[in-house]
């Protein structure tokens, strides 16, 4: 089984030019979600990962599969004003502007070993947001992975940078 012919690219959005990829498709086909999931898990499995931590909204779900098979907690990092208590705030940017996501000051203890999960890496800023927010933590952010990587974007390359290694599972090339 190819991963990537269960991914649907939608043309022209959100602009034109760009073209999304799309895993819904791919989580809606049980035998690519479990295969996807399998092989984020393999390469991290008795490595005593202690949280994963996934950025919202697709990180949810994938990063809830991966903390069951890794027997692991969970910890959303979420876009700003959504988690009730007190939270630690990262801001990064957008092509046009910032955003901010968060995570609960409480979601890790010093020296937690935690691996990161989205659906996607492009550009790398939510992504580098997230790791910032872990390691100001204390968290140990042992890699970052995802189903899909634009390289031509550089994202992947931004987060080797921080010093943490990153696993894709499909590249496609352009925006």
């Amino acid at each position: 089984m190819n991963l990537a012919d269960s991914i649907r690219a939608i043309p022209d959005y959100p602009k034109p030019g760009i073209v999304f990829r799309d895993i819904t498709t791919l989580l809606g086909d049980a035998r690519a979600f479990r295969r996807a999931v399998d092989e984020l898990v393999q390469p991290f499995a008795g490595l005593k990962i202690a949280q994963i931590a996934g950025i919202e909204a697709r990180g949810f779900i994938l990063g809830g599969a991966v903390a069951h098979q890794l027997s692991a907690g969970f910890i959303p990092v979420r876009k700003k004003g959504k988690l009730p208590r007190e939270t630690l705030r990262a801001t990064y940017a957008l092509e046009y502007g910032t955003d901010e996501i968060e995570i609960h000051r409480d979601a890790v203890q010093r020296g937690e070993r935690v691996l990161l999960v989205d659906d996607l890496v492009a550009t790398g800023g939510t992504a580098e947001a997230a790791v910032n927010l872990l390691s100001r933590l204390g968290a140990e952010v042992v890699a970052a992975c995802f189903i899909v990587d634009l390289p031509d974007l550089g994202g992947a390359d931004r987060i080797r940078r921080l010093g943490v290694p990153v696993r894709t599972l499909v590249s496609f090339a352009g925006h």
